[in-house]
C-alpha cells in the first residue's frame, strides 16, 4: 500500500491493556500474562492493606458500567458546537472534562474523520483503548488478525466491517499506547440537521469512534 493511503502512527510500549476474512475471533493468550501479573498485584495490595477487595469490585464495577455513550456525548457535542470540536482537537483530555469525562492516566487525542481523511485506531501489541470513554474493547479490537492486518492493509480490513472508501480518501492508521488512546470522530451523515444533539449522539456507535464503521443517519 502507497504512503499516500496509509500513515501509521507507531509507537513501541508495554502496558496493560466481531472482521477480517471472517471476523477475528477473541485471543485468550492475548492478556494471560498480564491477567497472572493483575491478581498478584490485586492479592499483594489487598495483603499489605493498600487497598480492600471491596475497594477493587467497586472500581471493577464502574469500570464495567462505562459504555460508548460517553464517547457518543463527546462525538455529537464536537458536531453541534464548533469551538467545543476545536477544543477537543487541541486537547482532548480538557474537552472530554467539560462534559464530566475525566481521564487522568493517559493523553487523549481525537482525531478527525474528513472527506479526504478517515482515521482508524489499533493497539498493535496489545489492546490499549479510550475505556474512560467506550468502556471495554470488543475482542476482535484485541485479536492478533485486526491487530497484524489493519496496519498492513487497513482498507481490506475496513472493507470486512462494511466499510469501503474512495481511493481519493487517505487512510490513517493510528497506534495506541500505554500513554496515549485515541477517539475518532466520524464525519456527521448528511441529512441530520435536525437532529438534536442528544438524537445525534443515539447514532454514533463505538465502531466508528474506533474508526472501522461510517455512522448512519439511520442506526
Amino acid at each position: 500500500m502507497s504512503t499516500q493511503d496509509h500513515d501509521h502512527d507507531h509507537h513501541h510500549h508495554d502496558h496493560d491493556h466481531d472482521h477480517p476474512h471472517s471476523p477475528p475471533q477473541p485471543d485468550d493468550k492475548v492478556h494471560s500474562y498480564y491477567q497472572i501479573l493483575g491478581i498478584a498485584l490485586k492479592e499483594l495490595l489487598i495483603e499489605k492493606g493498600v487497598v480492600t477487595a471491596a475497594d477493587v469490585r467497586r472500581n471493577i464495577e464502574l469500570r464495567d458500567s462505562i459504555t460508548p455513550a460517553n464517547g457518543a456525548h463527546v462525538v455529537a457535542r464536537a458536531w453541534v458546537d464548533p469551538a467545543f470540536r476545536a477544543r477537543l482537537l487541541a486537547d482532548g483530555n480538557a474537552a472530554a472534562a467539560e462534559l464530566g469525562n475525566e481521564i487522568t492516566n493517559t493523553k487523549l487525542v481525537a482525531v478527525e474523520n474528513t472527506q479526504d481523511v478517515h482515521n482508524v485506531v489499533v493497539c498493535t501489541l496489545c489492546s490499549c483503548y479510550p475505556r474512560d470513554l467506550l468502556g471495554l474493547p470488543p475482542s476482535w479490537y484485541k485479536s492478533r488478525a485486526y491487530r497484524a492486518r489493519v496496519v498492513r492493509e487497513p482498507r481490506e480490513v475496513l472493507k470486512e466491517f462494511g466499510t469501503e472508501l474512495p481511493d481519493s480518501v487517505q487512510v490513517r492508521v493510528h497506534d495506541s499506547t500505554a500513554d496515549m488512546r485515541f477517539l475518532v470522530v466520524p464525519q456527521r451523515p448528511a441529512g441530520t440537521d435536525h437532529l438534536s444533539e442528544a438524537e445525534l449522539a443515539e447514532i454514533v456507535t463505538r465502531d466508528s469512534m474506533i474508526g472501522v464503521a461510517l455512522v448512519s443517519p439511520n442506526q
